[in-house]
Parts: C-alpha cells; sequence; structure tokens
C-alpha cells in the first residue's frame, strides 16, 4: 500500500518564506548579539558626552586663562564652571547680573528678563567693554571682558531698546573683586 504525505515540507526547505527565515535569523545568538549592539550604541552615545562633561568640570582648566579669554563666549571656554555671580536682589527688575570667573580672570554680563532689542553691556574700569543685544527670548549675556588680578572694578548696564515694550529704564549695577560673589 501506497501512502501520500500531504504534509510534504520538501518546497519548504528549498524556498522559505520570509517570515520564517527572519525568525530564524533573529533568535538564538544572532538576537543577543543585536541587542547588546544595540544597548551598547545607545549608552555610548548617552555616556560619552555626560563623560566629557564630567571629566572637563573636575579636571580640566579653562581653554583661555588670562588675557586669551578677551572677547570670547564665557560657556564655551569652560569659564562658567567656576564662575560666581553677584545679582542684586532689589531694584534689579531685568534681572541683570555679574558673573567673574578667577580661573579665566574674567567678567560677563548676563540679562535674564529682557526683551529682543534690549541691550547688556559689561565695563572693566580701565578696560574693555562688552556688550550683547537680546536677539529672541528674555536673556542674554556678554562675551568675556578680562580683569587685572587682584583690585578691579565693573559695571553692567541694560538699556531697553526704544519702544520695544521693556517696562524698566536703563540702570546699571557695580562690583569689586571684593563683592558678596555668590
Amino acid at each position: 500500500m501506497t501512502t501520500s504525505n500531504t504534509d510534504d515540507n520538501s518546497t519548504a526547505a528549498a524556498d522559505p518564506s520570509p517570515q520564517r527565515a527572519a525568525r530564524r535569523w533573529l533568535s538564538g545568538p544572532a538576537a543577543l548579539a543585536y541587542a547588546v549592539a544595540i544597548v551598547g550604541a545607545v549608552v555610548a552615545a548617552v555616556a560619552t558626552p555626560l563623560w566629557d562633561h564630567v571629566t572637563k568640570s573636575f579636571f580640566d582648566e579653562p581653554t583661555c586663562p588670562g588675557a586669551a579669554c578677551e572677547g570670547k563666549n564665557p560657556q564655551n571656554q569652560g569659564c562658567g564652571e567656576d564662575a560666581r555671580t553677584f545679582k542684586p536682589a532689589v531694584n534689579n527688575p531685568a534681572l541683570l547680573q555679574i558673573r567673574y570667573s578667577e580661573d579665566c580672570t574674567a567678567v560677563w554680563a548676563r540679562i535674564e528678563h529682557g526683551r529682543p532689542g534690549d541691550m547688556v553691556t559689561v565695563k572693566v574700569s580701565g578696560g574693555t567693554m562688552r556688550s550683547a543685544d537680546v536677539e529672541y527670548g528674555d536673556d542674554k549675556f556678554t562675551s568675556m571682558a578680562v580683569v587685572p588680578d587682584g583690585d578691579f572694578q565693573v559695571a553692567a548696564c541694560v538699556i531697553p531698546k526704544p519702544g520695544g515694550g521693556s517696562t524698566f529704564e536703563r540702570y546699571c549695577i557695580q562690583a569689586t573683586e571684593a563683592t558678596a560673589w555668590r
């Protein structure tokens, strides 16, 4: 007696369906290898910038100490890491502040509550003056102005854009090395 097999899988081995091939390909060791590769890529993408920031903040010196900082962006130079702030709590409607980095021997000014077109300036007595306009949003900081080692005097001012909608008038704050920096 001859029996015929209706479940003949001889064509399945020669021509597997794409779903069956994908299941076999993504199972066992291959799936584990792909999972490890994906997790490793995500961890590297997140950890590398974080590690760079941590090592820079603990081990790196500012990239521009002293005169080399003149006119540069304090954030790009690492000068914000040790910076201390003077920000008067009263009569300061635009929240003007002066930032001072002892490591960089430089100061810069920042406005927190301005409007586009408002100007913030910083002037070192006997030194340079830097200014910046609020371009968008409500805050902006100037580039750095180098201060001498030892005693210095600095003034920061905010000048509202005429007709720009700011509710304050031009005003300035002053600080010295002996100021109560926070």
